[in-house]
């Protein structure tokens, strides 16, 4: 920050009337050479008067001494010095004055006033005293001389302080606009960065809940199923050696896809995205994390079909619940209406919700019986995965979970406009709901 504004104003401190010490004693010191000019004018003016030196003195450094109060009082400083004019003392307070008077923030027509009246009785005081002079035959000069001493007398002494007055106000005017306006333009700026550190500091919350629930949806599928098919292979490994090879194979197969998936998620971590080209230790930004995460997890599901594909759609919905049902799960499948295809992002978030739903019953109820629907409507598109309490004694994996399932499953479905609802049913089991527009 600059010292400028309100910064400025308050590193002032002065006594009075004075913004800064040095603008006092500055006063004060013309203040004194003003009494002691007028007071020694005042000499010749109390023998012209007829009245005691000391008095003449003492009215001197009392009118002079009045320039002390030019920054606070600058109409009464020049009112003093008209009215000592015809006393012929006064000079530096007379210059003094004017100049302050000008440079004030008074209105144009005061000054020009008080400038006016100045000039008239210097102009005035001149003329007679010039007169009297070349009648007592202390100058002997023409006619001409007269008029002409008084008015460069008098203009001479009016002029330059008013209008070296008027510069320095209007300078010193233009100054503090500026400074207003850098004060403005340094706020406005510093909103702005905050501003823009706020937007920033949102879109990397933003870019971390999408990576977290992009890098949830390609491994916690594909590792509660390996928990499962580890907790069945246990339970048969020794009643049934051919299930066991089965459930063996499946774990190992899910496992060495999960690490492929997660293999190029951390890659791109440490490459930056580009694999090449870019010098080691630099930052990777979060989109380029979330897009890889994002991609990894639709070849979770595009490497598995035939023909690949661009991400999860509906048509897997089939292969979704066969691989719960290879894990035990008794789970059924009921679609309503005539398939049709929709967006890749309404395809792949309907199929998420489900997958998403599915792991939650192989966490939390382990051998429950579970129903999936899926509906095609003419405008949209509904899902909905409903358990029945878990057995009493049922198997567990005792699958950890760590709460973000279903605020992920709902940030996807409230991001294409759609409607998400989740909870416990009456007879005890979970149901979750879902509801997305086609289009």
């Amino acid at each position: 920050m600059t010292t400028t504004g309100e910064d400025h104003v308050t590193a002032r401190g002065g006594p009075w009337w004075w913004g800064r010490r040095r603008s006092a004693v500055l006063d004060v010191g013309l203040a004194v050479v003003s009494a002691l000019e007028c007071g020694l004018e005042g000499i010749p003016f109390a023998r012209d008067a007829g009245i005691p030196v000391a008095a003449g003195v003492l009215f001197g450094l009392l009118a002079g001494s009045v320039l002390v109060v030019r920054r606070h009082w600058p109409i009464a400083v020049v009112l003093v010095v008209i009215a000592i004019t015809p006393a012929q003392m006064g000079f530096l307070m007379g210059l003094v004055g004017l100049y302050t008077l000008a440079a004030s923030e008074l209105p144009r027509r005061i000054i020009a006033s008080l400038a006016g009246m100045s000039l008239v009785g210097t102009f005035i005081v001149t003329l007679v005293r010039v007169r009297q002079d070349m009648a007592r035959g202390e100058l002997d000069l023409g006619d001409w001389f007269v008029p002409f001493a008084s008015v460069a007398t008098s203009v001479g002494l009016t002029a330059p302080p008013v209008l070296l007055g008027l510069y320095v106000g209007a300078r010193r005017r233009l100054m503090e606009s500026l400074r207003e306006r850098a004060d403005s333009l340094e706020r406005e700026l510093q909103l702005l960065a905050e501003r823009a550190e706020e937007r920033a500091e949102w879109a990397r919350n933003e870019e971390r809940t999408r990576i977290a629930r992009e890098m949830h949806d390609v491994v916690a599928h594909r590792v509660s199923l390996m928990v499962v098919h580890a907790a069945a292979l246990q339970a048969v490994a020794r009643k049934d050696p051919e299930k066991a090879v089965k459930n063996a194979a499946l774990v190992g197969d899910m496992g060495r896809q999960a690490l492929t998936e997660l293999r190029e998620m951390l890659g791109v971590l440490r490459s930056g995205g580009d694999g090449a080209g870019r010098r080691a230790g630099s930052a990777l930004p979060l989109a380029a994390v979330g897009a890889a995460a994002a991609a990894a997890a639709s070849r979770a599901v595009s490497e598995e079909r035939p023909g690949g594909g661009e991400g999860p759609s509906l048509s897997e919905i089939d292969e979704l619940v066969g691989q719960s049902a290879a894990a035990g799960m008794v789970v059924a499948l009921s679609v309503e209406g005539e398939g049709r295809s929709y967006a890749g992002m309404v395809e792949s978030t309907a199929y998420r919700v489900v997958q998403e739903a599915l792991t939650n019953v192989h966490k939390h109820a382990p051998g429950a019986k579970t129903y999936v629907r899926l509906a095609h409507r003419v405008s949209e598109i509904a899902m909905q995965v409903e358990n029945e309490p878990p057995p009493e004694a049922g198997p567990s994996a005792r699958l950890p979970s760590g709460g973000n399932g279903l605020v992920g499953m709902k940030e996807r479905v409230s991001a294409l406009g759609g409607v998400f609802v989740s909870g416990p049913t009456d007879a005890g089991g979970f149901r979750v709901s879902a509801v997305i527009p086609a289009s």
